[in-house]
């Protein structure tokens, strides 16, 4: 068995086990699902996400697409396409991370980036402009519409 192979199916293992949904969604491994919950010290807290990677062509080469599948309120997020504003991924993407498989991507993004994301948005780098207006001018407001805003 080939080693990519291998760490296909040990990173399906690590998926399995794991708290999160993961929905293939072709036989070729480029585009996936991903549910997952709100984190518990946020706003999002209650709330089901549900997340579409999409991994191009010249992948590692080129950072994949991630973007919400469910309307979210979130400085970081286009509200009309769901896509999302993520340095690490958008911004910062090396193939230096190595040419990890698609299904370990998936759980780094569901298990770190996104949480991390929904704890700490960062209003001064938006793709939703009036989200991040509303938290820098006030927090509570923009709170309560996050919490108005969640379907479970």
């Amino acid at each position: 068995m080939s080693s990519p192979s291998k760490r296909r199916e040990m990173d399906l293992m690590k998926l399995m086990m794991s708290d999160y949904k993961v929905e293939m969604m072709n036989d070729g491994m480029q585009e996936f699902y991903v549910e997952f919950n709100g984190p518990k010290d946020s706003p999002y807290h209650g709330g089901v996400w549900r997340i579409r990677v999409e991994l191009p062509d010249a992948y590692p080469y080129k950072s994949p697409s991630i973007g919400f599948v469910n309307k979210i309120y979130h400085p970081n997020v286009d509200e009309m396409s769901g896509s999302v504003c993520l340095d690490v991924i958008n911004q910062t993407w090396s193939p230096m991370f190595g040419k990890p498989c698609a299904l370990f991507l998936c759980f780094k993004v569901a298990a770190m980036f996104l949480p991390q994301l929904l704890l700490y948005p960062n209003p001064s780098d938006p793709l939703n402009g009036e989200a991040a207006a509303l938290m820098m001018r006030d927090r509570t407001a923009y709170e309560e519409k996050v919490k108005g805003s969640i379907c479970t």
